[in-house]
This record gives C-alpha cells, structure tokens and sequence, in this order.
C-alpha cells in the first residue's frame, strides 16, 4: 500500500538516492530540505513502509502560476499508478493555493505520461541552458 503525505519532513539522503535512480545517474546528497522551504509551493511524497518510493514538488511565482518539478518513482515502483497519483495531487495542491496553471516541461519520451496520462495539454517551450 502507498501512502501519500503532503510536505513531509524530508531526509536529503533519501531524497537524493531517489532522485539518483529516478533519473540514473550518481548520488550525490542534496540540500532538498532547505531547497524545498525555500522555494516550493508545495511536495508530495510517495510511501511504501515509511520508504520514500516517489516524490513531486511544485514551485510557483506567488501568483497565478505553479511548475511541476522532478517527478520521480523508484523504479522498483514504476508502472503503478504512483508517478500520476502524484501529479493529481500537487494540481489539487496548487488549485488549493489559489493557482490557475499548472506548467510542466518533459522530455518527448515522457509525452504520454503528462499528456495522456496527468491531462497536460501539450505546449511549446524554448530552454536556455546558463551553465
């Protein structure tokens, strides 16, 4: 059974581990905690026995609009409806906090999941890369 919980008290060292096998490459312990308080809207996390096996957060600009930022399933729990579960609750969360859009940017081989799967309607995007 997966529990979600709603700004969790994180463990940068959990986090991290998650974020590296999410997206395969090597941990490296972040300050998630201090990042999160400082600039999130809101995160989700996504339990199994207390292991955290997903994670979402959600920045925003203080206004009208939300961003959806490193969607992650550990991949031993991928295919299960917990990546969705995810985003369905950080747009609860943020239409709770007043937000009107929901922004999310994805790499084409994630289409399917934000597109048909969250409800995303598919947009044009440009990206700037500062480093």
């Amino acid at each position: 059974m997966i529990e979600y919980r709603t700004r969790f008290p994180v463990d940068d060292a959990q986090l991290s581990m998650l974020h590296a096998l999410a997206f395969e490459y090597q941990v490296e312990v972040q300050p998630w905690s201090e990042r999160l308080e400082r600039h999130a809207l809101t995160w989700i996390g996504a339990f199994s026995n207390d292991q955290l096996v997903g994670f979402v957060q959600v920045c925003w600009d203080g206004g009208a609009h939300a961003f959806v930022l490193d969607t992650a399933v550990h991949p031993s729990y991928g295919r299960q409806g917990i990546g969705k579960e995810l985003v369905r609750i950080a747009a609860d969360e943020s239409k709770a906090a007043g937000c009107e859009w929901l922004h999310v940017d994805y790499e084409p081989h994630l289409t399917d999941f934000y597109v048909k799967a969250c409800g995303f309607s598919p947009t044009e995007a440009a990206l700037l890369k500062l480093r």
